[in-house]
């Protein structure tokens, strides 16, 4: 039958949870993060989910689960999803599979970005408030394995990444998280990153260009894993970078992970102790991998991302005292 439009709902509408990191402009809720989440409730019929795809150059990949179905995988190629279901109460999730790290993510306007511009729901709809976060608050920062790249295959593209395969994903469900996963391809310390987004320090506290990101509160949790792309890193600098995050987020643990392949372990190791700051702790890596859990040598698949999750989860129990769930 058709689509009767009903109440419309703003982004920004508090019966809508939006998970991770999300920036705000008139109208929108915007993300360039892969593992980025909305959720919400509604009674009836079906609902339209709207987005602004205006000057899109490659269609972000996004995660559609209705009610405990298949996440089922959508292009947002056009401005509007309708989800039409049976009568009855229902829950949706979103849930951001890859924005492509190739094409610019960073100044709007984007040529790659989720813009949720909204509901409409259906003349027989009516949306409900849904189930608030109430775990941990964990941030992970990293890069293009931080973001799921070449996680599905080794298509460097938005077709082989996956996001909520990432072991930043996998870590953040396991203890029921509330979790921002800011990923960004070929960034490092000291390296900007694909996409027009800047190195790691001049990045963290930004959504995208000219959009804070504002915290409710700092997290619990920080795990950073960036240097495997850097072409230098001294141990200043990484330290540098960690007193950016410390000087945001003074009561926060933070874990920096060397990269998975041992690049600058000794250097980050180095950096970490010369803070000398309980509260922010080295984890070496090296060895919960290897080129056989790789799908082109270098980022994890899957399979590698889970042994990643699988060694991380007691290694964050034991230092922070939170348990999985």
């Amino acid at each position: 039958m058709p689509f009767v439009p009903g109440e419309v709902v703003a982004p920004g509408d508090p019966r809508i949870l939006l998970e991770g990191q999300w920036g705000h402009q008139p109208g929108l809720a915007v993300t360039v993060n892969t593992g980025s989440r909305m959720a919400f409730g509604f009674s009836g019929t079906g609902l339209q989910v709207l987005f602004d795809t205006d000057g899109l150059e490659v269609a972000p990949h996004l995660w559609v689960t209705v009610d405990d179905g298949e996440p089922v995988l959508h292009l947002i190629e056009e401005p509007v999803l309708q989800l039409d279901v049976e009568d009855g109460r229902h829950t949706v999730e979103l849930v951001v599979k890859d924005v492509n790290e190739f094409v610019n993510r960073w100044e709007p306007p984007f040529a790659c970005a989720v813009s949720f511009a909204g509901l409409v729901l259906n003349d027989r709809s009516t949306l409900r408030l849904g189930a608030q976060p109430g775990g941990p608050r964990f941030e992970f920062y990293g890069d293009s394995i931080t973001q799921g790249v070449r996680a599905l295959s080794a298509d460097p593209e938005s077709a082989g990444a996956d996001g909520t395969r990432a072991f930043a994903y996998l870590t953040a469900r396991a203890f029921g998280a509330s979790a921002y996963q800011v990923g960004f391809g070929r960034q490092g310390v000291v390296k900007p990153g694909n996409g027009g987004v800047p190195a790691g320090p001049e990045s963290f506290g930004w959504n995208f260009a000219g959009s804070r990101a504002l915290r409710i509160a700092a997290p619990d949790l920080v795990v950073l894993n960036l240097g495997v792309n850097d072409d230098t890193l001294t141990p200043d600098q990484y330290a540098g970078y960690v007193r950016v995050v410390r000087t945001a987020y003074p009561t926060s643990t933070i874990v920096a992970l060397s990269p998975f392949s041992g690049k600058y372990a000794a250097e980050i190791e180095t950096g970490v102790k010369s803070l000398d700051d309980a509260a922010v702790h080295y984890v070496a890596t090296t060895g919960w991998i290897t080129e056989a859990d790789c799908t082109d040598g270098l980022h994890p698949s899957v399979a590698g991302h889970a042994a990643i999750a699988d060694r991380l989860i007691p290694v964050l129990e034991e230092l922070t005292g939170l348990r999985r769930r």
